[in-house]
């Protein structure tokens, strides 16, 4: 069999990250794109990772971390959930809404993969 991917789209989270003055004295919303790639060898649940654990790495990783970049937030989501033996790559896309209403653009965002 050939590996899979699981993705989870526009995981929310709130956290304290930011490069501007004052940016990390208040939460901010963020929002998370999360691919993995798992290879199970069987159709048991203890075969591949667990979706809800997932979502709460990236949860918690942006909420109890805080970073002056944005390409850092992204880079730890990466490493939280590589963190799982059962998760062969990840990738994260880390969107900063806040920002890009300041900036009137649709989407900031920073992309990071163990690859």
């Amino acid at each position: 069999m050939r590996p899979v991917r699981i993705r989870l789209t526009g995981i929310p989270a709130v956290g304290r990250h930011g490069a501007n003055p004052g940016e990390r004295d208040t939460p901010q919303e963020f929002e998370v794109d999360l691919e993995v790639v798992v290879d199970p060898p069987g159709d048991h649940l203890d075969d591949t990772t667990d979706y809800r654990e997932l979502k709460a790495t990236v949860v918690r990783t942006i909420e109890e971390e805080s970073h002056q970049l944005l390409e850092t937030v992204a880079r730890s989501v990466v490493q939280a959930v590589a963190r799982d033996p059962r998760v062969r790559s990840a990738r994260a896309v880390v969107h900063k809404p806040g920002a890009a209403r300041s900036m009137s653009v649709a989407d900031v965002s920073v992309e990071a993969s163990t690859e």
